[in-house]
């Protein structure tokens, strides 16, 4: 059984998808801030990056970690999936109002533009996403909503590195 198919199933779990968005984004972020952007725990099991926007209502810079899928071109998907809640997270609100952000990848910081996919580019773009984020389903049917997906583009050039 692969790491990805356990990270799935303990994600199903109701309580999990209760507890986790509390506590995983604080733990993910205490990490990447005493380490300078190299350790975010989730990445033990999931690609993941930290996206800092822009708050829509306060101005004030907001990090999220988020699991990300990297395309070839250096892009990144992000799922807006909450855990399954049946509300959007924040941070949905930020890009919309604000997409110009970055993306801790690596240790480097890439500013990137965000744009929301549409369904046609979602449903292109769901064998990677799946492969991510392989609860995508369950969360979807869980929350009773349309899960947003965005694309965040470099605005520079991005890393060499496409791993």
């Amino acid at each position: 059984m692969s790491v990805l198919t356990v990270v799935r199933r303990f994600c199903e779990v109701r309580w999990v998808t209760r507890v986790a968005p509390k506590v995983v984004p604080r733990v993910d972020l205490l990490a990447h801030r005493l380490t300078g952007g190299r350790v975010v725990p989730t990445r033990l099991f999931m690609r993941t990056v930290v996206v800092t926007s822009t708050g829509h209502r306060s101005g004030l810079p907001r990090s999220t970690p988020l699991v990300a899928h990297r395309d070839a071109d250096g892009s990144f998907l992000v799922v807006a999936s909450n855990f399954g809640q049946r509300h959007d997270p924040a941070w949905v609100a930020n890009l919309t109002a604000h997409p110009e952000a970055t993306v801790v990848w690596r240790a480097r910081t890439v500013p990137v533009r965000a744009r929301r996919l549409t369904p046609e580019e979602k449903a292109a773009a769901r064998t990677d996403i799946l492969r991510v984020l392989p609860m995508y389903d369950t969360y979807a049917h869980r929350a009773a909503r349309d899960l947003p997906v965005f694309r965040l583009t470099p605005t520079t050039d991005p890393p060499d590195d496409q791993a």
